[in-house]
């Protein structure tokens, strides 16, 4: 059985707490011991250590981003960052890349003094927000690293102030997250004073659901990289090398993070948004690499001013969610059009000083939307101003943003559609490649991250994602390309490439080709756009493929490219508007060619989440009319209809190819539903019943008149046999509450005979096609096989057999018989009930025994074999 989810959560905040003692801790040992010349832990091992802590607070810290506790989440993944960055600076410099004091200094200080200020800000919004514990982590952790930057610039200043602090993390840390762990261990019977959990949020139902605790972190990182470039600018450090490099990539690392975690919760926008700056902090670290091996890097025009037009757009519509954050997205406006004003990029003056006006604003930004998140009073921002200023027109209506917006047709998943940032990094793949690459080598010109970054590793998440909403098509092509952007980036614009020209090279790309045909056919399905896009690819592989061989056209590669951007920007803009407003729609075209059965059921078919009492309401109707649905169950799908409509039970029983052997079975809500003929049906398996219900246990009980009672009339023939039939009372709340709108339902499982169990509601209509008029989604099944059967024909004579062994293992369900008989051993029978009147030589031939003649090894048996 799973734990409690507060006890989890408990547990998760425990192992963060814990977590942060524990680095603390290295820390504290290593600053007390720490001289000019000798330090007690090897900074190589120290790295390590660090790295390993941080590893485990991003795990506490990710477990937790959706339990609605932000201030932990901020605390617990931006000590993870400052620990998993300082850990790279230190193994560099026990490596011997970073050399002497003055280049631990440049290396440590910029990433020092942007987690100085950020625990800073967590620090008080935790004593705005009364919560201690917390607050005082943020401050002692924070004045420990704005110790160790005055220890890096005066040896004699020292380490034990910064000790003295993390002394203070050790001795809170150890008895808050002790004390947390101990009543988990104990399930809340000791409880050491001060160590409880906050029980009730302070926000309306209305501000949870719209909080996505991730983009704190978002702001983190964006601090991070721009304290990295405005500590040079501003002279803190003289210059920016290689030991800085660690900060940037984990920001981007983390901002990868940001970006699921953001699909996670739903937020298209933020999702896109911190996508784009990961982008941005893997180029800034490739670049700062590659200056230190004496390469002369150039920033082509063309791609920095495309991303800068991908920032402005997605400012434009985040001014929905509000004007706060819209205008901060403006600011990487600003910053990709001064990558591009001058050749030198991230290393001119002006780039710096746009990082500097970030770091001010995100400083800003994280002040804010920290203390809006866990506040119920929040800092005007100016939310709503859109929406407020399009209810005066009747051109544009915004979309709700609930969970329910990104609801696949046909899947259920816990993302977000992540369509938008994958055509937006197909953009700035292709644009890319569109920069010619001089004489002096590839690696001079800044293409690689924006090929492999963009164009691969986000493309692949996208893939990922796609993948997890049932998107078979979307994922299959995202996930391909961003192979291929990766393969081709690495090795036309990693140095791997070179001059070599010959059909070797040529055969991967063949191979692509070959794949992206099917993905191109496939589009045909879909939609216009997906065709012009899969297409438009082919194009690109063509060219990939020429340049391989030595035969590319002079402007060919430059031209499809152009082409292929042009489409993936409008597909980008397209999902983007279309998400946001209801109308008007920005068309992405019908299918090509469109086949019987196939996405037919858009319209004829609704497919409903199972969480909401609406969707349950509308499943019931469409029984109530004679219709047949899917329906999640405490097994696997199973395919209904309501008794009282004897043409939809004759339908569903009809719908299942060659099922005339496979009859099927009766459900109820509880055993108040039988309550009409209890006087018919023997005491003992009355008593069975009421034990063993609700549960995963199906009984074959002998037919009998009492099935007149529910209205199926003719259509009875259809469950059950002559002389026996499964009835069931499902374990599970969502079919309950749908049996209890309809009445008692005739079942059987949803797919072919002969096929595998139904355990996603995709499969329902994948499977049974048109024969199915609604499907209630609940995602996966929560059990792979079926129910037990148990055989009850014979149960008043005290015998009970298995024809299948289910989930519910046989020693429970033959506890449970035994517990029944005990009760009857006084001799209790129901006067009102009258047995059918045995012949005395079937008495005779009747043997005591606890199991049927049938073994229990007749292997596995589908939902639809519940009946005899």
């Amino acid at each position: 059985m799973a734990e409690p989810r507060v006890e989890i959560e408990s547990l998760h905040f425990s192992v963060g707490i814990l977590g942060i003692t524990g680095g603390s801790l290295l820390l504290l040992v290593n600053d007390y011991a720490h001289t000019s010349r000798n330090d007690l832990i090897p900074n190589t091992a120290l790295g390590v250590l660090l790295i390993i802590i941080a590893v485990l607070l991003a795990y506490s810290g990710v477990r937790r981003s959706l339990s609605h506790t932000p201030l932990f989440v901020s605390l617990c993944l931006s000590i993870s960052a400052l620990w998993f960055g300082s850990g790279l600076v230190y193994i560099l410099v026990g490596e011997g890349v970073v050399k002497g004091e003055a280049g631990l200094r440049t290396a440590m200080v910029p990433g020092l003094a942007a987690f100085t200020l950020t625990l800073l800000i967590v620090g008080v919004v935790g004593v705005l927000q009364r919560q201690v514990v917390l607050s005082i982590i943020a401050f002692a952790i924070s004045l420990a690293c704005a110790h160790q930057i005055a220890g890096l610039f005066d040896v004699s200043f020292g380490m034990g102030a910064s000790a003295a602090n993390y002394l203070l993390v050790c001795l809170v840390g150890a008895y808050f997250g002790s004390g947390r762990l101990l009543s988990y261990i104990t399930r809340g019977k000791v409880q050491p004073p001060g160590t409880g959990l906050q029980k009730k949020s302070k926000l309306t139902p209305s501000q949870a659901q719209e909080r996505n605790d991730a983009i704190i972190v978002g702001l983190v990182m964006n601090l991070l990289s721009a304290s990295v470039f405005a500590c040079p600018l501003l002279g803190v450090v003289p210059q920016l090398t290689s030991g800085l490099v660690p900060w940037l990539w984990t920001a981007g690392v983390f901002q990868l993070g940001v970006c699921i975690l953001s699909y996670r919760a739903m937020d298209t926008l933020a999702a896109t948004f911190y996508g784009f700056t990961a982008v941005l902090k893997f180029a800034e670290g490739y670049s700062l690499l590659l200056r230190d091996f004496n390469y002369v890097l150039y920033s082509p025009v063309p791609f920095p001013t495309v991303f800068s037009v991908l920032f402005f757009i997605l400012a434009l519509f985040s001014t929905q969610k509000s004007l706060a954050e819209g205008l901060y997205q403006l600011f990487y406006v600003a910053y990709c059009i001064a990558i591009a004003a001058q050749p030198l990029g991230f290393f001119q003056a002006g780039t710096q000083g746009v990082q500097a006006a970030i770091f001010v604003a995100s400083a800003l930004m994280l002040l804010v939307t920290l203390q809006n998140m866990v506040s119920p009073w929040r800092v005007p921002t100016g939310e709503g101003l859109l929406r407020a200023a399009l209810t005066h027109t009747s051109h544009f209506t915004l979309r709700p943003h609930d969970k329910d917006l990104h609801a696949p047709y046909l899947g259920y998943s816990k993302y977000a559609d992540a369509e938008v940032l994958g055509h937006g990094c197909s953009v700035l793949a292709a644009f890319a490649i569109s920069a010619t690459v001089g004489a002096s080598g590839p690696l001079n010109v800044l293409i690689l991250p924006w090929a492999v970054v963009s164009g691969g590793a986000l493309q692949l998440l996208c893939g990922s994602v796609a993948f997890a909403r049932g998107k078979t098509l979307e994922s299959t092509a995202f996930i391909l390309y961003g192979i291929m952007w990766t393969v081709w980036g690495l090795t036309r614009f990693g140095g791997l490439y070179g001059d070599t020209r010959g059909f070797n090279v040529a055969v991967g790309i063949i191979c692509f080709m070959l794949f992206n045909c099917f993905v191109t056919a496939g589009a045909l399905f879909l939609s216009k756009a997906w065709f012009a896009y899969a297409l438009t690819f082919q194009l690109i592989l063509i060219s990939f493929l020429l340049d391989a061989v030595n035969a590319l056209p002079y402007g060919y590669d430059i031209g499809v490219t152009i082409i292929f951007g042009l489409v993936s920007f409008y597909c980008f803009l397209a999902n983007l508007f279309n998400s946001s407003f209801q109308t008007p729609q920005l068309p992405l075209g019908d299918p090509f060619i469109k086949l019987s059965g196939f996405g037919g059921g858009r319209e004829n078919c609704p497919h409903v989440p199972a969480r909401k009492a609406t969707s349950v309401q509308q499943i019931a109707e469409i029984l109530k009319n004679g219709g047949t649905c899917g329906m999640p169950t405490d097994t696997v799908y199973v395919l209904v209809a309501a008794c009282n409509r004897p043409d939809a039970v004759e339908k569903a029983y009809k719908a299942k190819l060659h099922a005339q052997d496979r009859p099927m079975s009766l459900w109820i809500s509880s055993i108040k539903q039988l309550e009409p003929a209890r006087h018919l049906i023997n005491p003992i398996l009355w008593d069975f019943m009421e034990a063993a219900w609700p549960s995963s246990i199906s009984m074959v009980i002998p037919r009998g008149p009492w099935m007149d009672l529910f209205g199926l009339g003719e259509s009875a023939k259809y469950i059950g046999t002559p002389q026996s039939i499964a009835i069931r009372n499902p374990d599970c709340t969502v079919a309950t509450h749908l049996i209890d709108l309809v009445g008692p339902i005739a079942t059987m499982s949803a797919n072919p005979t002969g096929e595998a169990d139904t355990t996603h509601h995709n499969q329902v209509y994948a499977k049974l096609g048109d024969k199915v008029d609604g499907v209630l989604c609940d995602g996966p099944s929560p059990e792979n096989i079926a129910s037990t059967v148990i055989d009850c024909t014979k149960i008043d004579s005290g015998n009970i057999g298995f024809f299948r062994v289910g989930v519910i293992p046989k020693s429970q369900v033959l506890q449970i018989f035994e517990e029944v008989q005990k009760k009857h051993m006084m001799g209790q029978v129901n006067p009102t009930f009258e047995p059918d009147v045995l012949d005395p030589s079937e008495k005779k031939m009747e043997e005591p025994m606890t199991e049927m003649a049938h073994p229990v090894e007749l292997g596995p048996v589908k939902e639809e074999d519940e009946s005899l």
